[in-house]
Order: structure tokens, then sequence, then C-alpha cells
């Protein structure tokens, strides 16, 4: 693999700093926990000031289409941010996987829409679908014939990306949102909610032919694994501080907590896993942005070792913080949800795994 720089630049410190910010204000735990109490109100005004006034649904589109030209490496730093408040928007879905297609795809009429943060699009897959595994497309008899389960992000979408298998192979058509019959499913983590979306006698516009679309899937969904390790990062730091300034404070037998020995040895070893996790993240990420060979490869180790490393923790950040941390007004339950929502997500650990091996040519045993 090629020397990628990991370090933060000016420009995403300052995109951090933004972020973060305007996240401490308006995506506080207290809000976020009103999710899992079905008060979705306020979700589509955050979206507005991240997508809009922030330019964040801009950030990997071309300037040439309206967008503001950016990179995976300030996408990726925008995640940590997210993924650190667990904040319950679209940007994963829309301006990462579904924007990435369709610039894989060469179908750039929508993309202004997108920058702008006028409309948001998602991927019409299941969330558990690995780049690289099979792709399920429904079919197409005049209008689309069939279903997809367990959709991220569909419920905001404003635009379908579907794709569907023809007599020439798979091509990507475009569904409006309003047409398909979408039913929410109860999911483990709320604040990124799943549905089913059912497309049978839905008419849709093809916007990408067979000579493109499969790579663009499998492009799409490669960014995304890429690149959701950069949240997952940012959940597990978010567990780490936490947890370590809860250690600091909390006394027992006339003790602080954070000076017993066997603690401090489970702290330094979560410190370091989360460190490896940052450095396959932002190895991953930097990947992406420069097109690097190695991309796969950048890809599936951070997605394999990052997916685990948010749960665990989380697990820790639970345990540690005693009785309190088993309680639904500590939100330490909001992160260890999404950790185990993200773990299965875009391919398990496990899958990265077995596609790593191919991809380094590592023989089954």
């Amino acid at each position: 693999m090629s020397e990628l720089d990991l370090l933060y630049t000016d420009v995403e410190e300052s995109v951090r700093d933004s972020v973060r910010s305007l996240l401490a204000k308006r995506s506080t735990p207290d809000r976020v926990v009103k999710v899992y109490d079905g008060d979705r109100s306020g979700l589509a005004e955050l979206w507005r000031a991240l997508a809009s006034e922030l330019g964040l649904a801009a950030l990997l589109i071309p300037e040439e289409h309206g967008g503001a030209g950016a990179s995976a490496r300030e996408a990726a730093v925008v995640l940590e941010e997210l993924g650190r408040h667990v904040t319950p928007v679209p940007f994963f879905t829309s301006a990462v996987v579904a924007t990435t297609a369709l610039l894989e795809a060469g179908a750039t009429e929508r993309l202004g829409e997108l920058a702008a943060g006028e409309r948001t699009a998602a991927l019409a897959v299941p969330f558990s679908t690995a780049p690289g595994g099979r792709i399920p497309a429904v079919g197409l008899d005049g209008t689309l014939q069939g279903s997809v389960h367990a959709v991220a992000g569909a419920l905001e979408a404003d635009l379908l990306l579907v794709p569907v298998r023809t007599g020439d192979g798979l091509e990507l058509h475009e569904v409006s949102g309003g047409d398909a019959r979408i039913t929410p499913v109860t999911s483990l983590d709320m604040t990124r909610q799943i549905a089913d979306v059912d497309l049978t006698g839905v008419s849709s516009r093809r916007v990408a032919g067979a000579e493109t679309t499969e790579r663009a899937l499998v492009r799409a969904l490669e960014a995304g694994a890429a690149l959701l390790a950069s949240e997952q990062y940012g959940v597990a730091q978010w567990c780490l501080d936490t947890t370590l300034d809860y250690l600091k404070v909390r006394r027992q037998f006339g003790r602080i907590v954070g000076g017993f020995q066997a603690l401090k040895h489970r702290l330094a070893d979560l410190y370091v896993t989360v460190e490896s996790a940052r450095a396959a993240a932002r190895n991953a990420a930097a990947a992406i942005a420069a097109d690097d060979p190695d991309r796969s490869v950048a890809a599936s180790v951070a997605q394999a070792y990052c997916a685990d490393a948010a749960v665990l923790a989380a697990e820790e950040a639970i345990q540690l913080h005693g009785g309190i941390g088993m309680t639904w007004e500590h939100p330490a339950h909001l992160y260890l949800k999404r950790a185990k929502a993200d773990q299965i997500a875009l391919g398990t650990p496990g899958a990265h795994h077995a596609r790593l091996a191919a991809l380094v040519d590592l023989p089954a045993a």
C-alpha cells in the first residue's frame, strides 16, 4: 500500500470545529433520546442546518455540479462528529453512499439538488449489503417488480436509487420516495431507521445503464464501508472520553475509582483499541480520497477492525459506569445501539475479513 498522509489538515479541523459547535447545541443526548419515544420533531431543521448552512450535503459533489469539491477526508471528519453525537441525520446514507453511487455512475442530473440540501437520496439496497457481495435488485416489467428489505435512509429520502435487473444487466433507476410503499422497521438504532420498500407497480426512470451501474454500486458500498469506520471511531472515542471523565470523579471506598490498578489496565487497553481504530479509519478515508490502488484493502481493514472496536468501547462504557450506565437516562445506551447496528452495516467484520483474504490472495484454511 502506498504511503498516505493520515494527519488532519487545517481545513479538516475547521470542518470539525463547525460541525461540533452546531451539534453540541442541537444534537444533545436529551434531544437524541426523544427519537426513541417517537419524537422526531426538529430533525428536518437540524439536517437543513447541516446540509445547507454548513454545506455538508455538497462535500463530495464536484464544484461543476454545484458542490464543494471536497473529498472523503472531509466527509470522514464529519462522520467522526456525527458518531460522537449519534446524530439522527441522513448524511451517511444520502451525502455519502447515494451521492457516490450517482457520481460513479455518471448520473449527474440530481447532484445540484442534493448539494443544495433541497433533496435527500437513499440507495435502495439492504443496509447489510457488503461491497463485493451480491447486490439485491428488483425486476422490470413495464414498471418495477419487487421489494427491498432493511433499507437505511429510505424514510427520509426524496429519491430512491434502485438497482434493477434487466435483460441487459444491472441498471440504476430513480424513484420518487413518495411513490414507493415504505414501511418502517423497528430498529435497534432508532437514530438511523431502516425500512422495507415495496416497489411493485412503481414507475421509474433509468439514470445509469448496465455498463456503469454494477461498478458504481460496488464503489459506493466500498466508500460507505470505509467512511462508516470514521463514524465508528467517533462512537468509540466518545465512549472512552466519557468513561475516563467519570472514573476521575467517581469515588468508592474513599478512593477515586480511576486509581484502581485493574481499571487502569482496562482503560489503557481501550485507549490502544480506539487509537488503532482512528488510524484504520483515517487510512481508509485517505485511500478513498486518493483513489489509491489499495483502497479496497484499506476499506475492509478499517471496517473489520472499527466495527468491533466501537462495540467494545460502548460495552466498556456501560460496564465502567456501573449502575448508572445501565439506565435509560444515561446516554451510553445510544452509543451501544449505534455501534451494534453499524457492526452489521455494509458487511459484518467476518465478511470483510473474507473479502480481505481474497484481496491479498490469502488461501482459505
